[in-house]
């Protein structure tokens, strides 16, 4: 089920995700309703590395693992992400990422994200202008 209301909170924490930094509260919160919240229980494969991708998570409650190959690269609770490339290709996911304690996210799909964006040519411009960021950002740091 997707969702009709959006809390303050939400909107909130996907402000701050960077490529969504620059859209209004009302484009937001229209995006927002194209999610749908998934729970996962402690030990749970939320993604498994070379699986497609298929969508963005937005993590609400608890807390996950970023992994590759058994290693732990990283730690994310409340308000972190991942997946976000997985609306802009069909590139295999690049790590396992695991609930290690109960944890509720926002899941929004590739075809949820298209569907919606494409109707908002001003909201995708900005999109696209902090992926060129990002992606500067990455170039500079590979050649220093």
């Amino acid at each position: 089920m997707l969702h009709t209301k959006v809390n303050a909170g939400v909107l909130r924490m996907l402000e701050k995700v960077p490529i969504f930094a620059s859209l209004t509260d009302r484009q937001l919160r229209g995006l927002a309703r194209d999610t749908l919240e998934r729970t996962y229980s402690e030990g749970t494969m939320v993604v498994k590395q070379g699986d497609k991708g298929v969508g963005f998570y937005l993590i609400l409650d608890g807390l996950v693992e970023v992994r590759r190959k058994g290693r732990r690269l990283a730690s994310l609770g409340p308000g972190h992400f991942f997946g976000e490339m997985a609306l802009f290709d069909d590139e295999p996911r690049t790590a396992d990422v695991v609930a290690i304690q109960a944890t509720r996210t926002l899941v929004l799909s590739k075809w949820e994200f298209w569907g919606f964006a494409m109707t908002q040519p001003a909201m995708l411009r900005g999109m696209l202008e902090e992926m060129a960021r990002r992606l500067n950002n990455t170039d500079r740091a590979l050649t220093e």
